[in-house]
């Protein structure tokens, strides 16, 4: 017996023919109540419409967004090579100038 309703079988304690028969009334309820259920004649032409329509909408947001963030980055860029010093600016700067190899009057291996 089931402890929170005495009255009432626990699902181990049914029969297989009362699950069978419940399996059975199942069945017969559901059929009943999907016989009574009609489509739309054109229900699967509107749900394709609605979903290329949303389809097409979500292409043309994710291109948008990527332009937008291709035009950002490429001001973004532009406006920091702007902000870069003018002049020229010095790229190697030795101030002792070494001898050149040709004028070392050696000619050879240092030994």
């Amino acid at each position: 017996m089931n402890e929170t309703f005495p009255n009432e079988a626990s699902p181990s304690e049914t029969s297989p023919s009362e699950a069978a028969r419940t399996e059975q009334a199942l069945r017969e309820a559901l059929g009943t109540l999907a016989d009574g259920v009609q489509a739309a004649p054109d229900a699967y032409r509107t749900a394709r419409g609605d979903w290329l329509r949303r389809e097409r909408r979500r292409r043309l947001v994710l291109a948008v967004l990527i332009a937008v963030v291709f035009t950002l980055a490429t001001l973004i860029g532009l406006w920091v090579l702007n902000q870069a010093p003018s002049d020229p600016g010095v790229i190697y700067s030795n101030t002792h100038a070494l001898p050149h190899p040709a004028a070392d009057s050696g000619g050879g291996v240092p030994g």
